[in-house]
């Protein structure tokens, strides 16, 4: 009998390193999947519709809002995303972990709608480590750093929002405690019961 999916929110401010500890989490759990959210703003070099984010136009967006499709969604910059709330029911139904990689906002919108969703926040080790991280991105002024660094303080003023807190200094280490929640979570008493249950029928007979 097939178990249903985790959804799992995961949030954290620019810079804490949450998309390259989500990028090796896939590689490591093949029973996990981001859910790819939908954008109105343009595609950059290299990325792909349907792989990256799915392109749609304003009035598309704005239809798909009206029809009450998304999940969450919000404006970032002029630009509007995201998340397809059909996408994210038939995963789970196919027993498949879902993650959404939304800030704290959207977190709130999805905890509304989905009571059992878990939510985990990212933490740098320090602020010098976290201005450290943006200015070795080399794509940022300082006026644009300093802006981010604002931001970045007042969205991790929300960690106690979140189940679970992860504070990525060695990023191994943060990886593991990631990959750790999923497994714990797979482990619940009624999840093996309902994926274990010939075995537990025949030790109990």
């Amino acid at each position: 009998m097939k178990t249903p999916g985790t959804l799992y929110i995961i949030s954290a401010p620019s810079g804490a390193g949450k998309t390259s500890l989500v990028k090796a989490l896939l590689k490591r759990d093949a029973g996990v999947r981001v859910s790819v959210s939908h954008t109105t703003r343009a595609p950059r070099p290299g990325e792909e519709d349907g792989k990256d984010y799915n392109f749609v136009s304003q009035a598309l967006f704005d239809q798909m809002i009206n029809d009450a499709v998304f999940l969450e969604y919000a404006e970032v910059f002029g630009n509007k995303y995201g998340t397809s709330q059909t996408w994210v029911a038939e995963q789970l139904a196919e027993g498949v972990d879902v993650i959404l990689e939304i800030d704290w906002q959207g977190a709130q919108q999805v905890r509304h709608l989905m009571k059992h969703a878990l939510s985990i926040f990212i933490l740098p080790p320090s602020k010098a480590v976290l201005a450290q991280r943006l200015q070795g991105r080399g794509q940022d002024d300082e006026a644009v750093i300093a802006h981010r660094m604002s931001k970045a303080v007042d969205e991790m003023s929300h960690y106690p929002e979140f189940d679970y807190v992860i504070i990525n200094d060695d990023f191994d280490q943060a990886l593991a405690e990631l990959h750790s929640v999923f497994v714990a979570r797979r482990l619940r008493q009624e999840v093996q019961q309902c994926r274990h249950a010939g075995l537990l029928a025949e030790l109990l007979s």
